[in-house]
């Protein structure tokens, strides 16, 4: 484990003001909703704003539903995003195109492929030219998704992050997932400008019970192995803040793992931050 004592965290975000539904509202696509693992739009826009100018180039290497680059679109930067599932990349190519016909100063292109191979996949005018690349890892091959109930019980769709065969990272477990990780900043790297920024969103995860995995921890040290040095760790909120008092955003499946753990006396808590890795090319 890297040693993050000189890293503090140096603020906090605060990217869960309104609903994640409201910050996408008429910004996406409605088939946004089928993505497992989105980012915050704020959160990206947060991050795109602090380390990028208008113009400059933005990248995401697991680009999912595409907040990335219609954030980037609409805040004036051209952006490239990957992902290795197509229904994915074709969704972010539709919140492109939404956001192109909504007149954002930027433009952007989806691409469908594996990251790890990610040199193969982009313009070679991108290498050496990225201000920021801005990523989430998937946290294992399933999310809590969404929920529907009815005479039956409660029912999950939407929460499985794509097709095991294809190579997809959220079905690696956590060693490959690491190294896979490890494969996308080093080809990432090569992409940065020199002092160019990488920002990773991240949460420890819970596997069972009794064992809390510290991935940002683990995401610090696989991207100081490949050159990138730790400059911030910051707190972006999955809460709203209302009269100094903890909003909680979280879904009823989490409260329910909180209320199983607790009572057999576990002291887990809900999660009310995502930690950022704020990361820089020398």
């Amino acid at each position: 484990m890297a040693d993050n004592s000189t890293m503090p965290v140096t603020s906090v975000w605060l990217t869960c003001q309104t609903l994640a539904r409201e910050q996408r509202r008429g910004r996406y696509v409605p088939q946004t909703s089928s993505h497992p693992g989105k980012m915050l739009p704020n959160l990206a826009a947060h991050a795109i704003s602090s380390f990028t100018a208008p113009g400059d180039l933005v990248f995401d290497p697991m680009c999912g539903s595409g907040t990335t680059l219609v954030e980037a679109m609409h805040l004036g930067r051209e952006a490239i995003g990957i992902d290795i599932e197509p229904r994915y990349a074709a969704l972010a190519a539709d919140n492109v195109a939404l956001a192109a016909s909504q007149g954002a100063a930027g433009a952007a292109k989806a691409l469908n492929g594996d990251a790890t191979q990610l040199l193969d996949l982009v313009p070679a005018s991108a290498v050496g030219r990225v201000g920021l690349v801005l990523t989430s890892p998937p946290y294992g091959r399933g999310t809590h998704g969404l929920v529907r109930a009815d005479s039956t019980g409660v029912r999950k769709r939407d929460h499985l992050y794509g097709d095991r065969e294809r190579g997809n990272l959220a079905y690696a477990g956590w060693s490959r997932l690491l190294d896979g990780f490890a494969a996308i900043l080093t080809a990432s790297y090569a992409l940065l400008r020199p002092g160019g920024t990488v920002v990773i969103t991240c949460r420890p995860v819970r596997r069972q019970c009794d064992d809390l995995i510290d991935l940002p921890g683990e995401l610090i040290a696989v991207a100081q192995s490949v050159g990138l040095v730790p400059v911030q760790r910051c707190a972006a909120m999955l809460a709203a803040v209302r009269d100094g008092q903890i909003v909680h955003r979280a879904s009823m499946f989490a409260l329910m793992a909180v209320r199983r753990a607790r009572s057999e006396g576990v002291p887990v808590h809900l999660i009310a931050h995502e930690d950022v890795l704020v990361l820089r090319r020398t």
